[in-house]
C-alpha cells in the first residue's frame, strides 16, 4: 500500500522539466536506434564524423519544437488522444524541419548531414516511444489507483458507433473500475466480431451471458430500439438485479462529447412511452404558418410544449397567455435562447378576466384558439370547488365565446379522461365546458373541436415526478390503493396528437387518444424503486393513503353511451357524444352558478351533478 501510494505521489509531483528531460532522452535514444535499423545494426565508418552534428541538430529541433508546443506540460497520468495529437503533430513539424535543414547542408556542403532515411526513422520511433511512454503511465497509474476497488462487469448494448463511444467513456472514467464482458447486438453480422478488444454477442445470447457471468450493469447505447425492445430488455435486467444505464441520443451531448456523467439510470418515461408517433408536419405547418394564435395556459407542461411545438411551424404570432407568472418567467427565458427568431408575446392574464381577455382578441386578431388553461389537480378541485368552475367552466366560456364573436378560425380545447364519468368537482367541471364549447360549435362559424387523454408523464402534479423526489428522500413512496389504475402518455406525444387534431378537426367532436395498455400505480412505484437500483422494502419502502376525494380506481376514455370512431389517424379516434342545445347548457350553466361566491360545497355540487347527469361524488 506504502508503495502504491509512493509511485501515485510520484506521478502527481514529478516536475515538468523532468519530463522535458526524459522527452530529449526518447529522442535521443530514437535517432541511435534510427541509424542501427538503418545500417542494419552496422554502422559504416564515414558516417562517424556526422553523427556528432546530427545529435546536435535533431536534439537542437525537438527541444525547440517541445518548447514551442509545450508538450511536456500536459499530465501524463491523464493522457488523451488530443494530447497524443499533438505529440504527433509536433514531431511531424520538427521532421519536416530536420528536412529542410538537411536539404540545406547538402547545398551548401554537397553532402547530407543526416540521410533522409534516418530522418523518417527517428520521427517513426519517437512517435512510438513518446506516446508509449505515456499510455504506459497512465495505464500504470489507474491500476495502481483502482486496484483496490472492486470491478463491475458491464455488457454494452449496442456494438455501433455509440456503443465504441460509450466503452471509450467508460474507459476514460476515473471514478470506477468497470470490466466490459461483451457488446451486445442485434445485427447478426456483428456477432463474433472483435471490437477494441471487446467481443460482440448475439442479442439472443444475452440471458446465457448473464448468467456465466456476475453482471451489474448494462448500458444501452442503441437508439434504434423500440419501446418494446427496450422494455423487454429492460425487464430482463430488472429480474437478474442488474442496474440499467442508457445512452442519451448525440444532440443532447454536451458540446458534441459524452461523458460518464450523461449515462443515466433508465427512465421511467422510456418504458411508458411508445414508438414514434407520426403527425402529417407538412399539413399542419400550412395551417399554422402565417397564423395568429392564441395559447391559454402556456405556462403549464402542456401548454408550454404545445408552444414549442407550434414555433417549429412559423406562427405570424403566438400568444401565450397564462396567469402563472413564475411559470411565464421561466417559459420566456427559455423561449429568448431557444426561439429568439420566432414572433411571440407573453401576456399575463385570468381566463375568468372577460373584459381583458376581450381586449386581447380586438387588438390581435386571432385566428386560432387552442385552450390549455384549466385547474387540473383532483383533490384540490374536490376541495375548491368554487375555482374549479370559475376556471374550467366559466373561463372557458369566456375564451370560447370571444373566439365565436372575433370569428376564429378554430378552437381546441384540452380536455381530460377524468370528464368521462366524473367522481371528482374537476372531471365534472370539465365534462361541463366540452359539452358547452361542443354545442357552440352548432351555433358559431368557428371550428370548436376538443381533445380527451389521460396522464401525461412528468406533467405538473403527475405522480411520477412525485415518486421520483420520495426515492431521492429515501421513501416511503405513497400509493393510493394498490389496484388504482392509469393511462399514460408523454407529453410531446400529447401534444402531436393535439396538433394532428387540430388539423383533422371540422368542428363538433371529442377527439380520444389512444393511450396504450393501463397501468398499475403500484407496478409503476416498484419499476421505479428498481431502475433507481434501490430494493423495495430493504432500502426503500411503498406506503398505502387511502383513495384522495374524488379520485377514482381507474380512468375511463368516453362514456359507456359513447361510440369511438378511427379516424385517419390510428392513434386517434372520435366519440359519438350526445350533442347537446347550446341555448339550452348555456342557460342551465348561467342559472346554475349565478350566485356561484355565495353557494356552499354541497350546493355547487349538487347544480353540477344537474348539469353533468353522469356526475357521482366518490365519496357517495
Amino acid at each position: 500500500m506504502q508503495f502504491r501510494e509512493l509511485i501515485q505521489t510520484l506521478y502527481a509531483k514529478v516536475p515538468r522539466w523532468l519530463i522535458f528531460c526524459i522527452d530529449l532522452l526518447f529522442v535521443l535514444i530514437s535517432l541511435g536506434g534510427s541509424y542501427l535499423l538503418r545500417f542494419n545494426f552496422l554502422i559504416p565508418q564515414k558516417e562517424y564524423p556526422l553523427i556528432p552534428l546530427a545529435l546536435v541538430v535533431v536534439l537542437s529541433v525537438r527541444a525547440l519544437s517541445f518548447l514551442r508546443s509545450k508538450i511536456f506540460k500536459g499530465v501524463v497520468r491523464f493522457t488523451s488522444s488530443a494530447d497524443i495529437m499533438r505529440i504527433l503533430k509536433t514531431l511531424l513539424i520538427g521532421s519536416v524541419i530536420l528536412f529542410l535543414i538537411n536539404s540545406l547542408f547538402f547545398y551548401a556542403q554537397k553532402k547530407y548531414a543526416i540521410p533522409h532515411s534516418i530522418i523518417i526513422i527517428e520521427f517513426l520511433l519517437s512517435c512510438f516511444i513518446l506516446v508509449f511512454s505515456r499510455l504506459l503511465v497512465k495505464t500504470l497509474y489507474f491500476e495502481m489507483r483502482f486496484s483496490g476497488k472492486p470491478k463491475w462487469d458491464v455488457i454494452i448494448y449496442g456494438a455501433g458507433e455509440l456503443g465504441v463511444i460509450a466503452k471509450r467513456t467508460l474507459d476514460r472514467d476515473r471514478g470506477a473500475k468497470y470490466n466490459i464482458i461483451g457488446f451486445v447486438d442485434r445485427d447478426k453480422k456483428r456477432a463474433g466480431k472483435v471490437i477494441e478488444g471487446i467481443k460482440v454477442y448475439d442479442h439472443q445470447n444475452i440471458k446465457k451471458l448473464i448468467d456465466q457471468n456476475h453482471v451489474s450493469h448494462l448500458i444501452i447505447a442503441s437508439q434504434r430500439l423500440s419501446i418494446n425492445q427496450k422494455r423487454a430488455l429492460i425487464d430482463l435486467c430488472l429480474e437478474e438485479k442488474i442496474v440499467v444505464r442508457d445512452v442519451p441520443p448525440l444532440e443532447k451531448w454536451i458540446d458534441g462529447k459524452l461523458s460518464f456523467n450523461q449515462i443515466k439510470h433508465v427512465r421511467i418515461e422510456d418504458l411508458l412511452g411508445r414508438d414514434q408517433i407520426d403527425i402529417e408536419f407538412n399539413q399542419i405547418k400550412k395551417d399554422i404558418e402565417g397564423k395568429v394564435i392564441l395559447l391559454s395556459g402556456a405556462a403549464g407542461s402542456i401548454g408550454s410544449e404545445i408552444c414549442r411545438q407550434i414555433l417549429q411551424f412559423n406562427p405570424k404570432k403566438l400568444i401565450l397567455l397564462d396567469q402563472a407568472e413564475s411559470a411565464l418567467y421561466e417559459l420566456e427565458l427559455e423561449l429568448k435562447n431557444q426561439y429568439a427568431d420566432k414572433n411571440w408575446q407573453i401576456i399575463i392574464a385570468d381566463i375568468k378576466d372577460k373584459a381583458y381577455l376581450k381586449t386581447i382578441f380586438e387588438t390581435q386578431a386571432i385566428e386560432v384558439v387552442f385552450h390549455a388553461a384549466a385547474y387540473k389537480h383532483v383533490p384540490l378541485m374536490q376541495e375548491n370547488s368554487t375555482q374549479a368552475i370559475k376556471v374550467n367552466v366559466l373561463g372557458t366560456q369566456n375564451i370560447a365565446n370571444l373566439a365565436n364573436e372575433f370569428n376564429a378560425d378554430k378552437f381546441i380545447m384540452v380536455s381530460t379522461d377524468k370528464a368521462v364519468n366524473p367522481t371528482s368537482m374537476m372531471g365534472a367541471s370539465k365534462r361541463m365546458a366540452e359539452m358547452y364549447v361542443q354545442a357552440l360549435n352548432a351555433e358559431s362559424k368557428t371550428a370548436f373541436i376538443t381533445t380527451r387523454f389521460g396522464n401525461v408523464l412528468g406533467s405538473n402534479g403527475s405522480v411520477i415526478p412525485l415518486f421520483r423526489k420520495q426515492i431521492e428522500n429515501g421513501g416511503p413512496l405513497t400509493v393510493t390503493h394498490p389496484d388504482i389504475t392509469r393511462y399514460f402518455m408523454t407529453i410531446p406525444e400529447a401534444c402531436k396528437l393535439v396538433l394532428q387534431a387540430f388539423l383533422i378537426g371540422k368542428g363538433g367532436e371529442i377527439f380520444v387518444f389512444n393511450m396504450g395498455e393501463s397501468v398499475k400505480i403500484i407496478d409503476l412505484a416498484k419499476k421505479m424503486i428498481q431502475l433507481s437500483g434501490l430494493e423495495e422494502g430493504k432500502d426503500i419502502q411503498i406506503k398505502y393513503t387511502g383513495l384522495r376525494p374524488g379520485e377514482k380506481l381507474y380512468e375511463e376514455l368516453f362514456l359507456d353511451q359513447e361510440q369511438l370512431k378511427k379516424t385517419a389517424h390510428p392513434d386517434i379516434f372520435i366519440s359519438n357524444v350526445v350533442d347537446h342545445d347550446f341555448k339550452e347548457i348555456s342557460d342551465q350553466i348561467s342559472k346554475a352558478f349565478i350566485n356561484l361566491n355565495k353557494m356552499s360545497e354541497r350546493a355547487i355540487f349538487s347544480a353540477t351533478k344537474q348539469i353533468v347527469k353522469e356526475f357521482v361524488k366518490s365519496d357517495e
